[in-house]
């Protein structure tokens, strides 16, 4: 299967449907996609690691809440990312690493501003194929 990422267009939202050659890689292509939205990931320095640990109750709660961590990590904390490496994930666990910086607005212009990810058509699946994601961002 491919890796990587398309934009689903929507009338109120904008959705992602990443792809990867398993389902660990489709989680890590959801969240480059989802800072590609904010801004230019290319203008990152990955100088800095964040380690995030998820508990949830499945893989589309687990999704939500991966996304939304990286989303708080740039809203919250101010700190943008640009390399992720899920490390282990499993149907209502994951753990990651994440590099990137401290947010510059004159080094990191903003494109788009994403208030949250929703459980709107959401999927997760994974097999013989590969590991698919589609969600949805509220912008």
């Amino acid at each position: 299967m491919k890796t990587g990422f398309i934009i689903l267009e929507h009338p109120a939202d904008i959705g992602i449907e990443a792809y990867g050659k398993n389902l660990k890689e489709a989680f890590e292509q959801s969240a480059v996609a989802l800072i590609s939205f904010i801004l230019d990931a290319s203008k990152i320095d990955s100088t800095e690691l964040k380690s995030i640990e998820i508990f949830a109750s499945d893989h589309e709660q687990l999704l939500v809440k991966w996304l939304s961590e990286i989303l708080f990590l740039y809203d919250g904390e101010n700190f943008v990312t640009n390399s992720f490496e899920i490390e282990k994930l499993t149907s209502k666990y994951l753990k990651a690493k994440v590099k990137g910086e401290k947010f510059n607005n004159c080094k990191h212009p903003t494109k788009l501003d994403v208030k949250a990810i929703t459980y709107h058509q959401i999927i997760v699946e994974e097999n013989e194929h590969g590991g698919l994601i589609r969600v949805y961002l509220d912008i």
